[in-house]
Protein backbone atom coordinates (compact mmCIF):
# COMPACT_ATOMS: atom_id res chain seq x y z
CA UNK A 1 0.00 0.00 0.00
CA UNK A 2 1.07 3.53 -0.69
CA UNK A 3 0.48 6.28 2.32
CA UNK A 4 2.37 9.46 0.51
CA UNK A 5 4.43 11.24 3.59
CA UNK A 6 3.14 14.76 2.00
CA UNK A 7 -0.73 13.63 2.94
CA UNK A 8 -2.99 13.64 5.76
CA UNK A 9 -5.52 10.87 6.64
CA UNK A 10 -8.78 10.24 8.52
CA UNK A 11 -9.70 7.38 9.88
CA UNK A 12 -12.60 6.99 7.38
CA UNK A 13 -9.86 6.66 4.77
CA UNK A 14 -9.66 9.73 3.14
CA UNK A 15 -6.94 11.96 2.27
CA UNK A 16 -6.10 15.57 2.71
CA UNK A 17 -3.47 17.65 0.40
CA UNK A 18 -3.32 21.26 2.23
CA UNK A 19 -2.35 23.87 -0.27
CA UNK A 20 -2.55 27.15 2.34
CA UNK A 21 -6.45 27.25 2.28
CA UNK A 22 -7.17 24.44 0.04
CA UNK A 23 -7.61 21.37 0.77
CA UNK A 24 -8.11 18.39 -1.61
CA UNK A 25 -9.43 15.51 -0.95
CA UNK A 26 -9.54 11.93 -2.55
CA UNK A 27 -9.99 8.31 -1.01
CA UNK A 28 -6.88 6.58 -0.20
CA UNK A 29 -4.80 3.59 -1.88
CA UNK A 30 -6.26 1.09 0.53
CA UNK A 31 -9.67 2.26 0.34
CA UNK A 32 -9.97 2.27 -3.26
CA UNK A 33 -8.19 -1.99 -3.12
CA UNK A 34 -10.86 -2.36 -0.31
CA UNK A 35 -13.59 -1.39 -2.49
CA UNK A 36 -12.31 -2.84 -5.41
CA UNK A 37 -13.63 -1.63 -9.13
CA UNK A 38 -15.08 1.50 -9.07
CA UNK A 39 -18.42 2.75 -11.37
CA UNK A 40 -19.88 5.61 -9.91
CA UNK A 41 -18.69 8.75 -7.46
CA UNK A 42 -21.44 10.68 -6.64
CA UNK A 43 -20.19 14.26 -5.56
CA UNK A 44 -21.32 17.29 -3.96
CA UNK A 45 -22.16 20.42 -6.02
CA UNK A 46 -19.69 23.61 -6.04
CA UNK A 47 -20.21 25.95 -3.85
CA UNK A 48 -21.92 23.50 -0.98
CA UNK A 49 -20.92 24.54 2.71
CA UNK A 50 -19.52 21.42 4.78
CA UNK A 51 -18.75 20.32 8.64
CA UNK A 52 -15.64 18.34 9.43
CA UNK A 53 -17.35 14.88 9.35
CA UNK A 54 -20.82 15.62 6.97
CA UNK A 55 -21.07 13.36 4.24
CA UNK A 56 -19.78 14.89 1.06
CA UNK A 57 -20.68 12.16 -1.53
CA UNK A 58 -20.46 8.27 -2.30
CA UNK A 59 -18.59 5.88 -4.01
CA UNK A 60 -20.03 2.96 -5.80
CA UNK A 61 -18.03 0.19 -6.55
CA UNK A 62 -19.25 -3.34 -8.24
CA UNK A 63 -20.44 -5.00 -5.25
CA UNK A 64 -20.54 -1.95 -2.19
CA UNK A 65 -21.75 1.85 -2.21
CA UNK A 66 -19.29 3.66 0.14
CA UNK A 67 -20.08 7.20 1.89
CA UNK A 68 -17.61 9.98 1.50
CA UNK A 69 -17.01 12.16 4.42
CA UNK A 70 -15.10 15.76 4.98
CA UNK A 71 -12.01 15.71 6.82
CA UNK A 72 -12.53 19.48 7.49
CA UNK A 73 -14.94 21.93 7.24
CA UNK A 74 -15.21 24.45 4.30
CA UNK A 75 -16.83 25.17 0.86
CA UNK A 76 -15.98 23.17 -2.39
CA UNK A 77 -14.55 24.90 -4.95
CA UNK A 78 -14.21 22.24 -7.40
CA UNK A 79 -14.92 18.38 -7.80
CA UNK A 80 -13.35 15.98 -10.09
CA UNK A 81 -14.76 16.14 -13.78
CA UNK A 82 -12.98 13.23 -14.92
CA UNK A 83 -14.95 11.39 -12.38
CA UNK A 84 -18.31 11.35 -14.43
CA UNK A 85 -16.74 9.66 -17.60
CA UNK A 86 -13.71 7.37 -15.76
CA UNK A 87 -14.53 7.01 -11.71
CA UNK A 88 -12.18 3.72 -12.28
CA UNK A 89 -9.55 6.76 -12.29
CA UNK A 90 -9.52 6.26 -8.32
CA UNK A 91 -8.58 2.81 -8.69
CA UNK A 92 -5.26 3.50 -11.15
CA UNK A 93 -4.34 6.87 -9.55
CA UNK A 94 -6.13 7.48 -6.07
CA UNK A 95 -3.81 10.49 -5.37
CA UNK A 96 -3.34 12.05 -8.61
CA UNK A 97 -5.88 12.58 -11.40
CA UNK A 98 -7.96 10.41 -8.83
CA UNK A 99 -8.53 13.39 -6.76
CA UNK A 100 -12.65 13.63 -5.95
CA UNK A 101 -12.86 17.56 -4.56
CA UNK A 102 -11.51 20.30 -3.31
CA UNK A 103 -12.25 22.89 -0.87
CA UNK A 104 -11.77 26.35 1.10
CA UNK A 105 -10.94 25.28 4.26
CA UNK A 106 -12.64 27.30 7.15
CA UNK A 107 -11.46 25.75 10.38
CA UNK A 108 -7.38 25.59 10.65
CA UNK A 109 -7.78 24.26 14.33
CA UNK A 110 -9.45 21.37 12.43
CA UNK A 111 -6.35 20.49 10.40
CA UNK A 112 -4.71 18.90 14.17
CA UNK A 113 -7.33 16.25 14.03
CA UNK A 114 -5.74 14.25 10.93
CA UNK A 115 -3.62 11.49 10.68
CA UNK A 116 -0.06 11.98 9.55
CA UNK A 117 1.40 8.73 7.04
CA UNK A 118 2.97 6.67 10.25
CA UNK A 119 -0.62 7.31 12.37
CA UNK A 120 -3.26 6.05 8.91
CA UNK A 121 -0.45 3.60 8.07
CA UNK A 122 -0.54 1.56 11.80
CA UNK A 123 -4.74 2.05 11.93
CA UNK A 124 -5.03 0.02 8.70
CA UNK A 125 -2.48 -2.46 9.70
CA UNK A 126 -4.52 -4.39 12.26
Amino acid sequence: MNFPENLHYTDSHEWVKLTGQEATIGITDYAQSELGDIIFVETPEVGKVLKAGDTLGSIEAVKTVSDLYAPLGGEVTAVNPLLTDKPETINSDPYGDGWIVRMKVTDDSEKGKLLNADSYRASVAH
